[in-house]
């Protein structure tokens, strides 16, 4: 194995760099400083999306839109080369330290040389990296999400600051009837639950929220694919009998991140079934491989949980049909019908007051609703129709509801209902 020595420099990153414009930050600041002074703001304010570019000041995600932090300053092509750098220091290793025998100083050097070097060669780099140093108090953000990419400005990141506190599934918004349904799907012996909605949608929160339940209350092998980790499930849970006391959780989580403990999406969802699960968490069903994997792994009596990138349950079944030509599409639905347990579709609104969460529920629970979906592909009107029988909830009176409460404004109401045909 070739050892790279502590003084080897990366190589430098690629792209135009723009002239160094006058900032607010130090010219000299290391990564790791420049950094920590941002997650302490977005801290304060409690944001976790951020947008940092080469020449431009920080933007943050919040309930308004984009902000920009321009008290900070401008961020330089220098400055953006240390936070990359500093967050592939802290990038998550897949090796764990296993077999490597050479120093931790050496093994950084050579993880930071090789993924700028790979960077270079791809122009876009994901993956995810332990939290960042926050002050002299020992404060640590939280795990952290990252794109790297070139663009116009030169090089840009991407960063979510993960939260490893798990809302309980009662706190998310969701009716209680369809809590408990989710519950109940979840501790099936077989089949595929799906939850679904845009990006940044709480898709990931919710299915975090049901595991998170389900490795407190069950024993179960459950084993995770995902590209990358959001959610660290602990080992342990709090004793239900003896307050302050920590006792092992009953089932056992298996996590695996893609690029860190498995070389692709491919190899992980190849090698998924030889862990003996019972459960098994699909990040996202992306092509039809993916979809197939779920399917066969629910017909040879496995739950299997995943997302896709749609909004509302009836348009998931055509999303899906959409992966496979149209001569499989009987076929495709027939399984659907058996193995398919929910549906649960997603979005975030801007509220009121706060952010509200909205969704539709198709619960495949009866006869008639594993009819439609069997015969989806001559027509969606007759899922549509069972969207609004007992234990199914339609994304359009889900929205009426959140109106009548108050808890959002006609106008978003109107932004966000799907049949634009009804001048409610």
């Amino acid at each position: 194995m070739t050892v790279i020595s502590s003084n080897v420099q990366p190589p430098p990153l690629p792209g135009t760099r723009p002239p160094v414009q006058a900032s607010r930050f130090n010219p000299d600041a290391t990564g790791r400083e420049l950094l920590g002074s941002i997650f302490r703001i977005c801290a304060q304010l409690r944001v976790s999306d951020i947008q940092m570019r080469c020449g431009r000041p920080v933007y943050i995600h919040t309930n308004k839109g984009m902000e920009i932090l321009d008290f900070l300053g401008v961020l330089s092509a220098a400055h953006m080369d240390e936070i990359l750098k500093e967050l592939i220091r802290n990038r998550e290793s897949g090796s764990h330290g296993f077999g490597q025998n050479h120093s931790v100083e050496q093994r950084v050097d050579d993880k930071i040389r090789l993924a700028i070097a790979d960077f270079a060669e791809r122009r876009v780099a994901d993956f995810s990296c332990d939290g960042i140093p926050m002050g002299e108090n020992g404060e640590r953000s939280g795990r952290l999400r990252i794109q790297a990419h070139l663009s116009s400005s030169g090089l840009g990141v991407t960063c979510r600051i993960l939260n490893d506190f798990i809302p309980d599934l009662d706190t998310l918004g969701i009716d209680p009837d369809t809590t408990d349904t989710l519950r109940f799907g979840s501790l099936k012996r077989a089949g595929l639950c799906l939850v679904t909605g845009p990006t940044g949608s709480g898709k990931s929160t919710t299915l975090a929220s049901l595991i998170d339940w389900l490795r407190r209350h069950h024993p179960k092998h459950i084993v995770t694919v995902e590209d990358p980790i959001e959610y660290q499930y602990p080992d342990d849970m709090d004793d239900p009998t003896q307050p302050g006391r920590k006792i092992p959780s009953p089932s056992v989580v298996t996590q695996q991140e893609v690029g860190r403990d498995v070389h692709s999406y491919r190899q992980g969802l190849k090698d998924v079934l030889r862990k003996a699960p019972h459960v098994i968490l699909l990040g996202e069903i992306r092509d039809r491989e993916a979809m197939e994997t779920c399917m066969e792994a629910a017909q040879t009596g496995h739950l299997v949980l995943s997302t896709l990138h749609t909004t509302g349950a009836v348009k998931t079944i055509g999303r899906i049909l959409e992966l496979y030509p149209k001569e499989s599409h009987t076929s495709v639905l027939s399984r659907l019908a058996e193995t398919l347990i929910f549906i649960h579709s997603q979005g975030l609104l801007n509220g009121v007051q706060r952010r509200v969460l909205t969704y539709e529920f198709l619960h495949n629970n009866d006869d008639s609703v594993a009819s439609a979906i069997a015969n989806y592909d001559g027509g969606a009107h007759s899922l549509e129709d069972v969207m609004h029988r007992s234990g199914n909830i339609a994304w359009d009176d889900n929205l009426r509801r959140l109106l009548r409460q108050g808890l959002i404004t006609h106008d978003a109401f109107l932004n966000a209902k799907m049949n634009r045909n009804d001048d409610e």
